[in-house]
């Protein structure tokens, strides 16, 4: 939230970076990612979701400081741990303590892994298998619709120390009524299984083990690591870049506040649509591979235009914005399509054991890269220098970024692991995209249901027909 107006930030809290307080945020996020697991495990989904969205909204208020005279009830339950709400900075008198501001910075970021980590369980446990993806991609992505609102708003509330604080008032308004609608609608689970990989693992009595243990049966399933690198190299691409949006901008020529807002938003809504229509077509032929080789192939290729000056042609503004939104449609389906794909190759696996994994491995590896990162930012480099046309300069965090995708390309190419759940699919129904699902329920109806069934089924045919509805004809 404070991505797009880093400079107000820092003039409100001196000595203290934005970009310090996002490895804050991120080295947080990775240690509620390893309790994710065990508490959606054992309290279920539902409670893990609602609980988590109350926590959020407690970071909100202590961010925000609404009401205000929370943060008098605080400070006398710390007494002087903390230092007194009169020691906020001289020069933000309507912004929190840093302390205040720190505090919930932690408190959203042990709460968004349980948004992060389970969207392949919401995705498996609601819709079929046809949709899964698509379903990853929406709930994994639609948290850059925030970031996206961040550039948008804060970009414009966050020009002063005042706007700045009115516009953490306002993330906690949102927030407050996003929980209330998540304690009041969100449901644990549909009452039939929406797809023949769901349906057998209830029928198999499958039940998850504890994280550690989920971990290292991950590790030793062949194809699993691969799925993780290129998880791992997109949201560590897509951090970065989103956390130096105002230098990549700037480099290129594009210094009004409000157009580098815009490119920030237009570069997270890349990142939601590509996942959508990207993971859209991996749900229809299940091509992991190929599609996740070509997504980093362009990413690779526009990363350049973001940190290289070519002497002759100078600055290019609309290449770089251009560049932008397609490094969004190209380096965010990754994610979801290799979430989507370390589930189907670790069948039957908890698939937010899995999810976890992934965020751990992103979110860690992004908050050791921001110092790297903001080092190589200053770094220039002069590339055919002794050819006219050809001299140009470019950046070091570019450098380093391709590096990366690079060397995960061809790490990536050896993939090679069968598909285990889409072998569960293709086996429950058939091999057909809209096949029937033959099964004696009759023993396994109370383990759907349970264990509370009080109807007698001799024999059942489930049949998915349409986007995720399961009909049971007896």
């Amino acid at each position: 939230s404070v991505a797009a107006s880093p400079s107000t930030f820092e003039a409100a809290y001196p000595g203290h970076s934005a970009a310090g307080l996002i490895d804050m945020f991120l080295f947080t996020n990775v240690a509620s990612c390893f309790l994710v697991t065990d508490i959606v495990r054992t309290q279920g989904l539902q409670k893990a979701i609602q609980g988590a969205s109350v926590l959020m909204t407690a970071g909100c208020l202590l961010r925000s400081g609404l009401p205000s005279f929370n943060l008098d009830f605080l400070t006398n339950i710390m007494g002087s741990t903390a230092p007194a709400v009169t020691d906020a900075v001289s020069s933000a008198p309507s912004l929190v303590p840093f302390s205040f501001m720190a505090a919930g910075t932690i408190l959203v970021g042990a709460a968004q892994p349980f948004f992060q980590c389970t969207p392949p369980m919401l995705s498996a446990t609601w819709f079929a298998s046809d949709e899964r993806a698509t379903s990853t991609a929406v709930a994994l992505n639609f948290n850059q619709i925030g970031i996206a609102t961040a550039f948008l708003v804060g970009g414009s509330m966050g020009t002063n120390v005042d706007g700045l604080a009115t516009y953490f008032q306002l993330i906690t308004v949102f927030c407050a009524l996003v929980t209330a609608g998540t304690l009041l609608q969100f449901e644990n689970k549909p009452p039939i299984p929406p797809s023949s990989s769901e349906l057998e693992k209830l029928i198999k009595g499958e039940e998850e083990p504890p994280f550690i243990e989920s971990v290292k049966k991950f590790f030793n399933t062949p194809g699993f690591t691969l799925p993780l690198a290129a998880f791992i190299m997109s949201i560590s691409i897509t951090n970065i870049v989103g956390t130096f949006i105002d230098e990549v901008m700037e480099r290129g020529g594009i210094t009004d506040q409000f157009s580098i807002d815009l490119a920030g938003a237009g570069f997270e809504f890349g990142i939601l649509l590509g996942g959508i229509v990207i993971g859209g077509y991996v749900d229809k032929t299940k091509q992991y591979k190929p599609v996740t080789m070509a997504c980093i192939l362009a990413t690779i290729f526009l990363l350049f235009p973001l940190g290289l000056t070519d002497h002759a042609l100078g600055k290019e503004p609309v290449l770089l914005v251009l560049a932008l939104l397609g490094l969004g449609m190209s380096a965010g389906p990754i994610q979801p399509i290799n979430a989507e794909l370390a589930v189907d190759v670790t069948y039957p696996s908890d698939e937010t054991a899995v999810e976890s994994v992934q965020q751990i491995g992103g979110n860690l590896f992004s908050a050791l890269l921001v110092p790297l990162a903001e080092i190589a930012t200053r770094q220039d480099y002069e590339v055919f220098a002794t050819r006219k046309y050809l001299d140009s300069d470019i950046r070091g965090d570019v450098i380093l970024l391709a590096a990366i995708a690079s060397v995960t390309f061809a790490y990536f190419s050896g993939f090679d692991a069968p598909l285990r759940r889409t072998a569960a699919d293709n086996e429950g129904s058939g091999g057909g995209d809209d096949g029937v699902i033959d099964v004696k329920l009759a023993s396994s109806i109370e383990m759907i249901n349970g264990g509370d069934s009080e109807t007698e089924l001799e024999e059942s045919t489930v049949s998915r027909k349409g986007s995720g509805v399961l009909n049971i004809f007896k």
